[in-house]
């Protein structure tokens, strides 16, 4: 048995660069290139350019707000932020592949104006929603002049500004939803505190109240309403 194993034939595998023999076939490659360089990065670029990071900010306070360590849990908030990011990014993704991706792979433009396309209007969306004390902050350490139209505004330079806005509005976001929990939770001390009950935490009764609360003004849907029309 062992004998027969030495004597089977195994396929040799050979990896080798060559050279191309026509453009074409240099093209496909950097088309690969691109392709692995865009799906490493992507992550990074999803929390850099999109609506991702005050999505999962936001969620992350109310379940803080609420009481609740682990409920949902961190996949749950992720994957909702994510395809709500699909959903708010939906026309500047569909631009972006309509002016950009599409004319490319036809072979109409190149790797530069796709960037260009590209990133235009991921630029348009980014401004949109960056405070001009932010964009101002980032100009002035880089030591920039002062752009005279949005199309000089580098994207090295909006990028850090659009995260710091994006965090500032969801920490605003994040403090109305504590203040009515916070509410709750002051009530409930006060009352137990009044009553002599001491031994018992206060959030064993507060909790079922504010999760009560929440549910009875339908606070999901409203939450992801001011969440979708607060980039608009």
């Amino acid at each position: 048995m062992i004998a027969n194993l030495y004597l089977l034939a195994l396929p040799a595998v050979k990896l080798t660069v060559e050279t191309g023999q026509n453009p074409a076939q240099f093209s496909t490659l950097l088309q690969i290139l691109i392709l692995l360089t865009v799906l490493s990065v992507a992550p990074a670029i999803l929390l850099m350019l999109t609506s991702f990071t005050r999505l999962v900010v936001v969620f992350s306070i109310l379940r803080h707000a609420l009481g609740l360590q682990q409920t949902p849990p961190n996949q749950v908030l992720i994957s909702l932020a994510l395809f709500l990011t699909f959903f708010i990014m939906s026309p500047v993704l569909k631009e972006a592949y309509t002016k950009a991706i599409q004319p490319y792979l036809k072979k109409e433009i190149d790797e530069k104006t796709l960037f260009e396309r590209a990133s235009a209007p991921f630029k348009e969306f980014m401004l949109k929603n960056t405070r001009e004390k932010d964009l101002a902050l980032f100009i002035k350490l880089k030591g920039e002049e002062r752009p005279k139209s949005k199309d000089e505004v580098s994207l090295l330079t909006l990028i850090p500004a659009f995260m710091i806005s994006e965090l500032k509005t969801a920490f605003q976001i994040g403090f109305l939803l504590y203040v009515p929990f916070l509410v709750i939770d002051i009530v409930v001390s006060s009352v137990l505190i009044s009553m002599g009950v001491l031994m018992l935490p206060p959030m064993m009764i507060s909790l079922p109240l504010k999760l009560l609360l929440f549910v009875l003004v339908d606070g999901w849907n409203l939450l992801i309403i001011s969440l979708v029309k607060s980039f608009y």
